[in-house]
C-alpha cells in the first residue's frame, strides 16, 4: 500500500484541473501544465481534490501509484508557487552572468560557456557567484540546474566548482609532507 498515494492532492483556490482523454491539465496563476496519465492508474477530479488510485492489482500499478500522485502534486505546486534551484559558484575567477535568454559562465576554461535558457525557465544572477533557476515545471528546473552544474562539478580538495545551495561537499585532506 502506498502511503503517499492514499492521500488526495488538494487543489487550491484559483487552480482548475481537468482530465481530457489520457491527459491531466492543471491551470493556475503561473501557467498551465499537463501530465500524460499512466494506464494502470485511475485519476479522479472531485471538487477541490484529485485522487489517484491503482486501476488494477498488478505490481506495476502499485509501483506507479505513489509516483503518479507526486507528479500530480508537482503540477499543482508548479502552477501556484513554482520551483526554484539555487547554484553557488566557488573558485577564483569563476563567475556567471545572465544575458537575456542566455547564461554566460566563466569556469576556468580557455573559452566562456554559453548556455541557452529553454522556454518556461527563468535564470537570475543576483551576484557573480550565485545562479537562481526558477520555473513552473520541476523536471525542467532540475534538468537545467544539473546541466549547468555538470560543466564544473565541485572537487573534494578545495571545493572549487558549481554546487547546489545546501549541498555538502566531502572534503579530502590532500598531500602531506
Amino acid at each position: 500500500m502506498s502511503r503517499i498515494g492514499k492521500k488526495a492532492v488538494p487543489v487550491p483556490a484559483g487552480v482548475t484541473a481537468n482530465i481530457a482523454g489520457r491527459e491531466l491539465s492543471v491551470k493556475g496563476p503561473k501557467g498551465t501544465l499537463t501530465l500524460p496519465l499512466a494506464d494502470d492508474i485511475a485519476y479522479a477530479v472531485e471538487g477541490d481534490t484529485i485522487s489517484v488510485q491503482p486501476a488494477n492489482e498488478t505490481k506495476r500499478a502499485r509501483a506507479f501509484w505513489g509516483m503518479q500522485r507526486t507528479l500530480v502534486q508537482n503540477l499543482i505546486t508548479g502552477v501556484t508557487t513554482g520551483f526554484t534551484k539555487k547554484l553557488l559558484i566557488t573558485g577564483v575567477g569563476y563567475r556567471a552572468a545572465a544575458q537575456g535568454r542566455n547564461l554566460k559562465l566563466q569556469l576556468g576554461y580557455s573559452h566562456d560557456v554559453n548556455i541557452d535558457v529553454p522556454e518556461g525557465i527563468e535564470i537570475k544572477t543576483p551576484d557573480q557567484t550565485t545562479i537562481e533557476i526558477s520555473g513552473i515545471d520541476k523536471q525542467k528546473v532540475g534538468q537545467i540546474a544539473a546541466e549547468i552544474r555538470r560543466w564544473r562539478k565541485p572537487e573534494p580538495y578545495k571545493g572549487k566548482g558549481i554546487k547546489y545551495d545546501g549541498e555538502f561537499i566531502f572534503r579530502k585532506e590532500g598531500k602531506k609532507k
